[in-house]
């Protein structure tokens, strides 16, 4: 592997990382214009996992919209990421493969700056890239919800 190749796949894995960030600050923020725009035109969110929908990402934005209404104070973290871009398997490098684990609080807001949590999950996401002209965008994102606990005692966090 020459050091140009090496380059180019990190710059490939930062640039996906990335991507699978922006897709947690877009939940979090309730951007769904920056959300949408994250997915290819053709791009797929499946969250039939997690007790959700299925469908193209301007359809699954607005039930995710929904959905949040209620909870304006929500985080999205994602851990143990795995990247796997197709470049050693035969094709040109233009897919990849993220999978990560996650971990989601989500709370409705206090008036004195407090949150009272409501729901904490946690899952894992398997997220397919297509590299485009724009730059790496999601072709499909599926959620897998593998524990959820809510709070019994009620406490302020």
């Amino acid at each position: 592997m020459t050091q140009r190749v090496e380059l180019a796949t990190v710059r490939d894995r930062l640039d996906l990382d990335g991507l699978v960030t922006d897709y947690a600050v877009a939940l979090d923020d309730g951007d769904w214009a920056a959300y949408r725009r994250l997915f290819t035109p053709d791009g797929r969110a499946d969250h039939r996992g997690a007790g959700g929908i299925e469908g193209d990402s301007g359809t699954v934005a607005a039930w995710l919209a929904e959905r949040f209404s209620g909870f304006p104070v929500r985080q999205h973290l994602f851990v143990n990421r795995r990247v796997r871009l197709r470049t050693w398997e035969g094709d040109t490098g233009d897919t990849a493969e993220v999978r990560t684990d996650y971990v989601s609080p989500v709370c409705r807001g206090g008036g004195d700056g407090a949150a009272v949590l409501d729901l904490l999950s946690g899952g894992r996401c398997a997220f397919t890239a297509v590299r485009t002209p724009d730059g790496w965008r999601l072709s499909r994102v599926v959620v897998r919800e593998t524990w959820r606990a809510r709070p019994a005692d009620g406490r302020t966090v």
